[in-house]
């Protein structure tokens, strides 16, 4: 079956700058440990899409429409389509005192964060710092080689999916995650680890949003998602109470 938009399928990737060959995303352990770029709290495995979704850049996500199960492909994606082009507004220049106000040195390649933008340093001169508040691809023609390892067909492991990509807990068994659909409403039960998630509780809400809309705009069926949080109380073990009796 060809994919389609809407489609729920599973991808895996290598993204490089195209002038350079640089390796600067993949989904591949071995690519990333060959590349430098190896991030030892990264899970490298096939990332679940919706197709049409924005889960990936756009132009990947068309370029895949009429693949199937198993193919592969390398995509262009000039810099317009890819991070766009890159704006000399954004490189700004910042005092010293700043981040001496935050009790920081900087110094060239040091990535910041104001405002929500990450910026990264190019040049320390005296009393002034240069900084780069561009994305670092912006401005650049991209290489995707991209491989179709699974086209998802079951409604349960297609919410399963949505859970995995938006729901970054390492610590959550997906496979325990109950799930039951009836009258057009999916009732999500996450695996009980979830109810030690450190991540705040506007981060939990937003990512269960993310989670009900591409259901909802993604399966026709369902129109409303539940999340049930359970707390049980736990009863004492038989051979405790007889203790407790002696």
């Amino acid at each position: 079956m060809a994919i389609d938009n809407g489609d729920f399928v599973r991808v895996n990737f290598t993204g490089k700058i195209k002038d350079t060959d640089d390796v600067f995303d993949t989904t591949y352990d071995e690519v990333a440990q060959e590349a430098g770029i190896f991030d030892e709290n990264k899970t490298y495995k096939a990332i679940p899409i919706v197709v049409g979704g924005n889960h990936l850049l756009p132009a990947i996500e068309e370029a895949i429409i009429g693949l199937n199960e198993g193919d592969k492909k390398t995509i262009e994606v000039d810099s317009e389509n890819a991070f766009g082009p890159r704006d000399p507004s954004l490189i700004q220049l910042v005092p010293m005192r700043e981040f001496k106000k935050q009790n920081m040195t900087p110094f060239p390649g040091m990535k910041i964060q104001s405002e929500g933008a990450t910026g990264k340093i190019l040049t320390v001169n005296g009393g002034r710092v240069r900084v780069d508040f561009n994305h670092e691809l912006a401005g650049r023609d991209l290489v995707y080689d991209v491989e179709v390892t699974e086209i998802i067909d079951d409604d349960e492991e297609k919410i399963k999916s949505m859970i995995e990509l938006h729901y970054s807990n390492p610590n959550v068994d997906i496979d325990k995650t109950e799930i039951d659909i009836a009258d057009g409403v999916a009732n999500i039960k996450l695996d009980e680890m979830s109810k030690f998630d450190q991540q705040s509780y506007m981060d939990i809400t937003f990512a269960r949003f993310r989670i009900a809309k591409d259901i909802w705009d993604n399966i026709d069926e369902i129109t409303k998602v539940n999340f049930v949080d359970e707390f049980e109380k736990k009863e004492e073990a038989e051979d405790d109470e007889e203790e407790a009796e002696e």
